[in-house]
């Protein structure tokens, strides 16, 4: 086994040990794991993504489920819209953009360039929202969203997640929070059964235009899974919102490495 294959699989289980410690973030890691480590193309490394997130997710989902920590109602509403703009891109927008953009000069925008950058942009985002001090567990509103802004809402994280491979746990964590109006807490496993949903079913429209080597990625997909247990273990005992804020630190230099190796 070659050195940088052992370091994707450790990669695989700091994958699990993120999701299960903060509810999101898997992604984020996954994509430049597979692109500049193992040499996938960001096509296939964001397909890889969303089963690898997808799955472990799952276990999260179950897990987090026993603790009485996913709000089912609100995940559902949240993962219908979704679903469907991941499956659309994944299955019809990914697959028919044109591979060169555009070309200024000696500089050409390629698919593949395209995609990761905006990957790039989406992370600084994140990385800004797990940064700033959000709610916490102990604030509480009873207030609720017409079922239109949420199904929007929906749509409109969908459409990204699918576009950049994501399972979107840290967009829906801090929109379950301020849009939903649920504890940090809840709002993290709840968190989880939205990503599951949208990714298996994201990623079953890069089934039907991929080729998938599924020794590897069920092989990535097992060392995440018991990332995730372990990570959910250790949520007991340490501070989400710490945590969450160091790694949004973490976030912000991947995406500014990501926007410099694309664009160097």
């Amino acid at each position: 086994m070659e050195s940088s294959q052992i370091i994707g699989y450790v990669g695989a289980l700091i994958v699990g040990l993120v999701l299960g410690l903060i509810g999101g973030g898997g992604s984020i890691l996954t994509v430049p794991l597979l692109v500049y480590l193992l040499g996938y193309n960001p096509i296939v490394a964001t397909a890889y993504s969303l089963f690898v997130v997808g799955t472990t997710s799952l276990v999260g989902t179950l897990q987090k489920f026993k603790e009485g920590l996913v709000d089912v109602k609100t995940g559902l509403a949240f993962s219908f819209p979704s679903f469907i703009a991941v499956y659309l891109s994944r299955r019809y927008l990914v697959p028919n953009i044109p591979e060169t953009l555009f070309k200024i000069g000696d500089f050409t925008l390629t698919k593949d360039m395209s995609i990761m950058v905006f990957f790039a942009i989406i992370m600084l985002i994140a990385s800004i929202s797990m940064i700033k001090k959000g709610k916490t567990d102990d604030v509480v509103t009873t207030t609720s969203q017409p079922y239109y802004k949420t199904f929007i809402q929906g749509l409109t994280i969908g459409t990204i997640t699918g576009l950049i491979g994501a399972g979107g746990g840290f967009l829906y964590v801090p929109a379950l929070v301020l849009w939903a109006n649920i504890p940090m807490k809840k709002a993290v496993g709840t968190s989880l059964i939205i990503v599951t949903i949208n990714s298996l079913i994201g990623f079953t429209g890069d089934m039907q235009t991929l080729e998938i080597e599924w020794t590897f990625l069920l092989t990535f997909t097992g060392i995440s899974i018991f990332g995730i247990i372990l990570g959910n273990y250790f949520s007991k005992f340490i501070s989400s919102s710490k945590l969450k804020k160091s790694f949004g630190f973490f976030v912000l230099l991947m995406a500014v490495y990501i926007m410099y190796k694309e664009l160097k």
